[in-house]
């Protein structure tokens, strides 16, 4: 008996830790493929020819359509910089500099990935129609509240996540690419 109840735990033990590594390299990745920066992640590897296995299964899993490596790089974050899960009852301010890019764009989405801003305004905040300081940063507010300068108004309740995605992008592209110079995402108040 002392046997069998061995067995099985070891079992249990093996199959836990098989999934949870699994599951932890489909969704964090940071060891598995991912690259992090602060909130945000990229699948680098995503738009190659020839992705490594973890790549492959975060796509699979997602089920997103991605970019080719040489037409842009997706970045999503799903908690603000303090770690904190994106809530909509919250405002959000998004602010730093990008990577050099042609073009940007930053879209508020839901869990299932549909977009959530409200329908009567902006649909994204995109790099062509921004309001800069003199210093070439930007300041972004996100939230259901008026905010000044650049605001992406979004709608309903519950967790989102914010993707910003860089457009003919120098990222990853060697020195100088500034990947590391992504915006800090914090939390301004809550209703």
């Amino acid at each position: 008996m002392r046997f069998l109840t061995h067995l099985l735990l070891m079992f249990a033990v093996a199959l836990v830790v098989g999934f949870g590594l699994s599951w932890y390299a489909l969704s964090d990745g940071r060891l598995f493929g991912a690259y992090r920066v602060g909130p945000w992640a990229a699948w680098p590897a995503a738009g190659s020819p020839t992705p490594d296995p973890y790549t492959r299964a975060h796509i699979a899993r997602t089920g997103a359509l991605q970019l080719g490596q040489s037409e842009g790089l997706e970045f999503v974050a799903s908690t603000d910089s303090q770690g904190r899960p994106l809530d909509r009852a919250c405002t959000y301010r998004v602010h730093g500099t990008t990577p050099v890019a042609s073009f940007w764009t930053l879209v508020a989405e839901a869990q299932d990935g549909t977009n959530i801003a409200r329908s009567e305004g902006e649909e994204a905040m995109h790099s062509a129609r921004l309001a800069r300081n003199e210093d070439g940063t930007a300041v972004i507010f996100v939230g259901k509240r008026l905010s000044p300068l650049n605001w992406l108004e979004i709608t309903g309740d519950g967790p989102f996540s914010l993707a910003l995605t860089l457009y003919d992008t120098a990222a990853f592209g060697g020195v100088g690419s500034g990947a590391d110079t992504l915006p800090a995402i914090d939390r301004e108040d809550c209703a």
